[in-house]
């Protein structure tokens, strides 16, 4: 499980900032936090704050940091791969724009016996990277000890964690541009492939994005194919919120001889209202809420398994207030959720910013100040102007909407139409148009 994200110098966040899913010492929801050796750890992190705030920046944080650690080994032979993938830092001051970037995180791997805890991160410049480190604690221990450990020299190279006879290929390998993580996970060395299967194990869904949206839309269930369970499964999965669909036809599209990619035409079967034919419909003609959660199923599959991580941006984007609700329930339900997967998501959606459903330590802003700084902060450390913390029985959709905790945007009237030949006040009708009742 994630207990901390800390990233500097990424984006629209200058100065370092922690995402923290280790459980406070609060009374509410008290049975869905998971204790794992010495660590007490949340299931669901919601993340709010205006649009253009920085909210999708964390997510891309995250995901930053995971796909360069599964895939930096590819960097040292093809350093152009690098210039493309290097990090954007803040822009916008001068200091800022060439310093490093940092990651970090601590976490708990699924299925280790020994509850181990594990600490791991780099920073890395427009060059390369400058420090990397790998530390480990055991489940009664008071304190991590290293695997290895990274400078920006030669000199400063520890790998004592790491088996002996994989310390001399991991020298002769390593280059500027490469993580010892992606390295020796490549090189088969255990420790450092533990650590890349972590981050490999967990699944993004970026829905803010076009592009993204269009291809995590086609992409099909493991074995809904072949198998009629998986398929029946998926109908299941729907019920949950849409009864309509009763079934599915998956035909075989003719290959047009140019790709070697196996393409499927799915049709979603409804029942007819006057008899017990069934009607098809194309599964691309069915709603863009629909599509959604058929897009979430794979993931959704995946992390439940695996116990994983699932980052989502903009879960709220086409679903109904209530569909979203469903969904964190998943999460926050022990009896489903046996593996220990999590939830970190970026919404709009104030529906769910409720104390029948969150805790004050799953709740996230991101505020933007007017140097285009963002900063992240909790809703169980929000201090108001009298010094007084949060209490769980306050309103927090209310208070959140009035600007009590920030983090909302800053409105003022849209007036650049006036006098433009629009009337003056679009809400009346021209007195001359007769009103018909």
């Amino acid at each position: 499980m994630l207990i901390q994200f800390n990233f500097k110098n990424f984006r629209s966040f200058r100065e370092e900032v922690t995402l923290d899913l280790s459980a406070t010492k609060m009374t509410e929801f008290s049975k869905r936090v998971v204790t794992i050796g010495s660590e007490k750890i949340l299931p669901v992190a919601a993340i709010y704050g205006a649009n253009a705030s920085g909210k999708s920046n964390i997510y891309s944080a995250f995901e930053y940091m995971a796909e360069y650690v599964v895939d930096s080994f590819k960097y040292g032979d093809e350093e152009e791969k690098f210039e493309e993938y290097r990090p954007t830092p803040f822009l916008f001051d001068s200091t800022s724009a060439d310093a490093e970037s940092s990651f970090e995180v601590y976490f708990t791997i699924p299925g280790d016996k020994n509850e181990k805890t594990y600490n791991y991160g780099f920073c890395v410049d427009q060059e390369g990277v400058t420090e990397e480190w790998l530390n480990s604690k055991a489940k009664t221990a008071r304190k991590y000890s290293t695997v290895f450990y990274r400078g920006n020299s030669d000199s400063e190279l520890d790998l004592s964690g790491l088996p002996k006879n994989s310390r001399d290929n991991i020298k002769i390998a390593l280059e500027k541009q490469v993580l010892i993580a992606s390295l020796g996970a490549k090189l088969k060395i255990s420790k450092c492939k533990a650590i890349r299967d972590w981050f490999l194990t967990n699944e993004f869904a970026d829905f803010g994005d076009p592009v993204t949206n269009f291809f995590l839309s086609r992409r099909l269930p493991r074995g809904f194919v072949d198998d009629k369970n998986v398929q029946q499964k998926v109908v299941e999965y729907f019920a949950s919120f849409d009864e309509h669909i009763k079934d599915f036809r998956v035909e075989k599209v003719p290959s047009d001889g140019e790709s070697k990619e196996e393409k499927y035409k799915i049709n979603a079967l409804h029942k007819k209202i006057d008899s017990d034919e069934m009607a098809e419909i194309p599964l691309g003609a069915e709603s863009a809420g629909t599509l959604k959660m058929f897009a979430l199923y794979p993931e959704l599959q995946e992390v439940l398994e695996k116990g994983s991580v699932f980052f989502i941006d903009e879960l709220n984007a086409r679903l109904h207030p209530l569909l979203v609700r469903n969904f964190l329930l998943t999460f926050l339900n022990p009896n489903i959720n046996v593996n220990h997967a999590q939830l970190v998501f970026t919404t709009h959606d104030t529906w769910q910013l409720s104390n029948q459903l969150l805790r004050r330590d799953e709740i996230w802003f991101v505020e933007k100040d007017d140097r285009g700084v963002s900063t992240l902060y909790s809703l169980a450390d929000f201090v108001d102007e009298d010094g007084v913390r949060i209490r769980k029985d306050e309103s927090y959709e209310k208070n959140y909407l009035i600007g009590k905790y920030g983090a909302i945007p800053t409105l003022k009237s849209i007036d650049m139409f006036k006098g433009a030949g629009c009337p003056g006040d679009i809400g009346s009708a021209p007195t001359e148009v007769e009103r018909r009742d």
